[in-house]
């Protein structure tokens, strides 16, 4: 099976060894892919869900400090594999373009053919600096709201607050006109 040579050389640490491992695939691989199978109703996905498995066991098998428990430990952690796989496919539903072209939002031909990287900075650099640091931190430097309050010695609220405000007021600027600026005080830009 080839469960055993793709996943155990790559896990460090697993308190199992090489054999203990081998046997597990061995005794359980079948059964755990009937099971996922039966959940799921397509081979891809089940032997998806089936190889997780194991690799989460050779990640985290060490854990169980009863190992005649290891065949409910896999199948339980391939259930829960699978209620993650069906939420995940419930909240991001996967919809062809075509059935849904009707329902995207239009974008005006002059805004798409005006847009570019340049554009978007003037009007960043048009906006009042209480804007700009957070934004250009989070979306050009990458960083994490916290790590964006710790810079700024601000609370992490107003790091979101300026945030989402930044890119409203970037956004009209981009879209109702180049000359547009925002005024200098956050709190004055409140709704």
């Amino acid at each position: 099976m080839g469960i055993r040579r793709a996943v155990w050389p790559r896990i460090s640490g697993a308190g199992t060894g090489t054999a203990e491992f081998e046997r597990l695939v061995d005794a359980y691989y079948r059964p755990l892919f009937q099971f996922a199978l039966s959940l799921t109703k397509n081979q891809g996905d089940a032997s998806d869900m089936t190889q997780q498995t194991f690799y989460t066991w050779a990640a985290r098998g060490y854990q169980l400090r009863d190992g005649t428990k290891a065949k409910t430990w896999l199948f339980t952690t391939l259930y829960r594999e699978f209620l993650q796989a069906r939420r995940q496919q419930y909240r991001f539903p996967h919809y062809n373009l075509d059935d849904v072209s009707d329902e995207l939002p239009s974008i005006q031909p002059a805004t798409d053919e005006q847009l570019d990287a340049s554009t978007v900075l003037q009007a960043l650099g048009r906006l009042p600096e209480s804007y700009q640091a957070p934004l250009v931190l989070f979306y050009l430097g990458e960083h994490s709201y916290k790590e964006v309050a710790e810079i700024l010695a601000i609370p992490i609220g107003t790091v979101q607050s300026r945030i989402a405000r930044g890119k409203r007021h970037l956004q009209q600027m981009v879209s109702g006109g180049a000359s547009r600026t925002v005024s200098e005080s956050p709190a004055v830009d409140r709704k």
